[in-house]
């Protein structure tokens, strides 16, 4: 399922080239926070050979510009303090004005990590309440680049107060508050995060190598970069090789299309009830007729199609008249004189599905023609539609570069390499609504982002904690496969198996309607949690139960856990959320109870049980907590190795 987010008034740029590279890296500005307790790097471009030097707190470190006019400067280990001037002098002079030293997180994902204060719940008082002169933030602005960039343009580092704070991001810096009050340190926040953004455009194309399932994307990528001016755009090859309606020409005035079945527009086709389209990604084409009268003849019209999931081009009695890629772009294209007539006037829309949702998205008011001094014409209702590509049975669709975020590597690219080698103390994650089908990918897909995170920054196994996915959707009545709960299942893998890794479960704040829930406080306090046990060693309870065994006691599981703090918790004070199965692997609602540190599950449906399930749904009845307050992480056993079996 794709996300849809407020627009956030924030530039969205392309780059294909490195910008004019500066004398000081834009990172660097008035009011940054600087990593503290270890070597800092501080980098620049000037004149190859000249001498650079930086001083900040009475030390002083030199360097020169390479071959390339790059120079690079490590200052000594500083401790936390502040505020300071940083100069760096050489062909230029600058000195940076209000500089902290702390401790600086990395804040990235999609949406819900964008998400700002000002978006939260109870919004207002905590704006108005946002004077935390020591905590800053540096916004990076959305741009994609075919490869790594140097530099960005962004407007610098931002003192947090009332004034500043509702644009700060609501999870960063919810999540910085709460560090800064515990631990009395200037806190940084590096906000580099794009909604309804992929997980693998966010890695780079060596991080990704290994995993090979993005390989030929990327090299599609690279093709584009090259491509000669006047060329066939890779795009159009890619339809003329691989859609039937491109090479049938479906667009034509012409066409017949009656014998294509119809379909009331507007619809997101993925998870509707329409057999062909429901699981589907790839081209579909839409056709319906027109009528108008000879007082419409002639003139000039606009086209009004409403939001289009992901990519569509138009034609109007056969004719291009426009074409946008982006979902959350509304469709808005000019007919030209002439070339609407009396009668029946074809329109044709070739939709582009890249990933989940797909289709005209309405809502149906914004589906019209409309022309001067005559009654708009209602688009919305019955279309033919034919589906022209599947993407399951043809190569891979080369995505346009533009301003599209989902491609592998290219926020990697302009987002991320920009920042290297940045002194961090770690990164906070809040992604996956964009990958969620494809959950066994995420294994691997994830733990390798982080890995070249790491290895890009050059600051060792850096800690780095993840959001699990809230619950959304409506609650459905009978267990189930869940490809959300695969996503979550993927993360919990990640935090377990990583190194310097956590993550904060929010099973029990999200939405039901709203993929953005709006309670980013508590998102923001169990991230500080996994941070203040794992990274700053304090002997606090930071996460709810974590499944550990599974122990098969006749009719019987018994299950036990890690992180249950004081003791096992049903919320409402009864146990729900659990399903179990035989062999069969039919799962049904199952009876749960604490029994003292473990919990004990069975069904009298199912006399040999085999495997749990808990919280296994997109949006499920998630009951079990510490009492500490913190939810239980979903889980299967059906998955995890090796379950005892004491009936013998």
């Amino acid at each position: 399922m794709k996300p849809v987010y407020s627009a956030i008034p924030f530039a969205i740029l392309v780059s294909l080239a490195p910008a004019a590279e500066p004398f000081l890296s834009p990172v660097f500005t008035d009011n940054m926070v600087l990593q503290r307790d270890q070597a800092d790097a501080v980098w620049g471009w000037t004149a190859p050979g000249a001498a650079v030097k930086v001083s900040i707190a009475g030390k002083a470190t030199e360097g020169k510009a390479g071959p390339d006019g790059k120079w690079l400067v490590t200052l000594p280990p500083l401790p936390a303090g502040g505020p300071y001037a940083l100069n760096v002098e050489g062909p230029q002079t600058v000195t940076l004005q209000n500089v902290l030293v702390g401790d600086v997180w990395l804040c990235s994902g999609q949406s819900n990590m964008e998400w700002v204060v000002k978006n939260s719940t109870n919004a207002d008082a905590e704006i108005a309440a946002a004077d935390f002169p020591q905590i800053r933030q540096l916004f990076i602005p959305h741009v994609t680049a075919a490869g790594p960039q140097t530099t960005f343009s962004g407007d610098g580092w931002k003192v947090c107060s009332p004034q500043t704070a509702g644009y700060f991001t609501a999870v960063g810096y919810y999540f910085g508050r709460e560090l800064h009050k515990e631990l009395g340190v200037p806190i940084g926040l590096i906000h580099s995060s794009w909604g309804g953004t992929i997980a693998e455009a966010w890695a780079s194309k060596e991080g990704l190598a290994p995993i090979q399932d993005f390989n030929q994307a990327m090299e599609a990528l690279e093709a584009q970069a090259k491509s000669a001016p006047g060329a066939a755009s890779p795009q159009d090859q890619w339809f003329t090789k691989n859609d039937a309606g491109t090479s049938a020409g479906w667009s034509g005035e012409k066409f017949a299309d009656s014998a294509w079945p119809e379909l009331a527009q507007p619809l997101q086709w993925m998870g509707s009830n329409v057999p062909d389209l429901a699981h589907m990604d790839g081209a579909v084409w839409f056709r319906r007729s027109v009528q108008l009268t000879a007082a419409a003849a002639g003139k000039a019209a606009t086209l009004d199609l409403g939001t289009i999931d992901d990519e569509d081009t138009v034609w109007v009695n056969g004719r291009q008249v426009g074409a946008t890629e982006g979902f959350q772009k509304s469709r808005s294209y000019p007919v030209p004189a002439g070339l609407l007539k009396a009668g029946p006037n074809s329109i044709a829309v070739r939709v582009m599905d890249i990933n989940g949702g797909g289709g005209l998205t309405g809502p149906a008011e914004a589906m019209k023609l409309k022309l001067a001094g005559v009654e708009p014409v209602s688009l919305a209702g019955p279309w033919h539609y034919k589906v022209g590509a599947d993407f399951s049975k043809t190569t891979p669709y080369p995505k346009a570069v533009g301003t599209n975020p989902n491609i592998p590597t290219v926020l990697y690219n302009a987002m991320i390499a920009p920042l290297l080698p940045y002194g961090i103390k770690g990164a906070i994650w809040y992604q996956g609504e964009s990958n969620a089908s494809r959950g066994m990918q995420y294994r691997k897909l994830l733990p390798a982002m982080i890995g070249d995170w790491r290895k890009r920054f050059g600051q060792g196994d850096f800690p780095f904690y993840i959001v699990q996915l809230a619950n959304f959707t409506a609650r459905l009545p009978q267990p189930g496969e869940s490809e959300w709960a695969e996503l979550r299942e993927a993360q919990t893998l990640t935090a377990k198996t990583l190194p310097n890794s956590g993550q904060a479960v929010i099973i029990d704040i999200g939405e039901a309607a709203d993929i953005h829930p709006k309670n980013k406080q508590d998102v923001g306090k169990r991230l500080a949690l996994q941070a203040l046990a794992k990274t700053y060693g304090k002997k606090i309870v930071a996460a709810g139960p974590e499944f550990k065994e599974a122990r098969a006691e006749g009719p019987a599981m018994r299950l036990s856990f890690d992180s249950i703090g004081g003791g096992l918790v049903a919320q409402g004070g009864t146990l729900k959320g659990f399903a179990i199965a035989g062999d069969d692997k039919k799962f049904v609602w199952a009876d749960a109870k604490i029994d003292g540190t473990t919990i004990l599950v069975s069904s009298p449906q199912v006399p040999q049980p085999a495997a749990v399930r808990y919280a296994w749904a997109t949006n499920p009845e998630a009951t079990l907590f510490n009492q500490e307050g913190l939810p239980a992480s979903p889980f299967r056993t059906d998955t995890w190795p090796g379950i005892t079996d004491d009936r013998k």
